[in-house]
């Protein structure tokens, strides 16, 4: 007479389907990413200038958009449209952690120039000496 062994149950749960989902979604994730566009659509002034070399510090980046609204952005974080007042809180704090950060100015041309001359304004309130201005190339155009 024969005797059995009794097998027991594999209680092991399969990872295959977990893992090509996870594929499936990393490169859906990779294909999308370069076609989010991040950031404020400003038409910049024309001028002749040479690029500023790159600072092992992040700058600050206070934009006006086309509408009047001001936008603050961190390298390469952006920001929604705030007040006035809270882009000068939030520059004020950067500028204690990082004090020599650079500061750009990201004016639209369509703005009125009262909007670009309060936010230097409040950029001076908020301690901030020496401010850039961002242009585009002539040959962008």
């Amino acid at each position: 007479m024969e005797v059995r062994k009794r097998r027991k149950p594999m209680a092991e749960i399969n990872v295959v389907p977990y893992i090509d989902v996870m594929l499936v979604l990393l490169v859906i994730f990779m294909i999308t990413a370069p076609l989010i566009t991040a950031g404020v659509k400003v038409d910049l002034p024309n001028a002749e200038g040479e690029p500023l070399p790159a600072t092992a510090e992040t700058p600050l980046i206070a934009t006006v958009d086309a509408k009047g609204r001001y936008y603050l952005s961190v390298g390469s974080e952006h920001s929604d449209p705030m007040p006035l007042a809270e882009l000068v809180t939030l520059v004020r704090a950067h500028k204690k952690v990082t004090p020599a950060a650079d500061v750009f100015v990201n004016g639209d041309e369509g703005v009125p120039y009262g909007k670009v001359v309060r936010l230097f304004v409040a950029l001076k309130q908020a301690g901030v000496n020496k401010v850039n201005l961002m242009v585009a190339p002539e040959e962008t155009r």
